[in-house]
């Protein structure tokens, strides 16, 4: 088991994947620079997280989620998370800017949030959904 102050951000497994050296940079060094890709990126997010939760029929839209996992030692935040009450099914959505890349860190990171849903709800999570802002699906 974790604690609070061991958890690894769930953006640097994604991060470790796409590029170590990255990695380092942003969650070790603590140096980022923003560019035109990383600032459409963050719009994307905020759009996603800061709108308001919604329900529809049969479904509550819940943004910009925080979560955690003690037994896998993660946390993060979920763009959005659906709770479908006919199913009783949860399904978490990551949104990138892009499009599906030849690597699988936007699948790792979209598990990894998977996995902290299950162990804080007690449930199985079946299934997520990547959203690319490039390809609008």
């Amino acid at each position: 088991m974790f604690t609070e102050d061991q958890l690894l951000p769930i953006s640097a497994l994604q991060h470790m994947l796409y590029c170590p050296r990255q990695c380092a940079l942003i969650h070790l060094e603590q140096v980022w620079s923003e560019n035109r890709f990383t600032t459409e990126g963050n719009l994307m997010h905020k759009r996603a997280h800061d709108g308001p939760d919604e329900s529809r029929p049969g479904i509550r839209i819940t943004r910009g989620m925080s979560v955690r996992s003690l037994v896998h030692g993660l946390s993060g935040q979920c763009d959005i998370v659906e709770f479908h009450h006919d199913s009783d099914t949860v399904v978490p959505i990551e949104y990138k800017r892009g499009k599906p890349k030849a690597h699988a860190a936007d699948e790792v990171q979209l598990c990894a949030q998977a996995l902290c849903l299950e162990e804080m709800l007690e449930t199985t999570i079946p299934s997520g959904h990547l959203f690319y802002g490039k390809r609008k699906r």
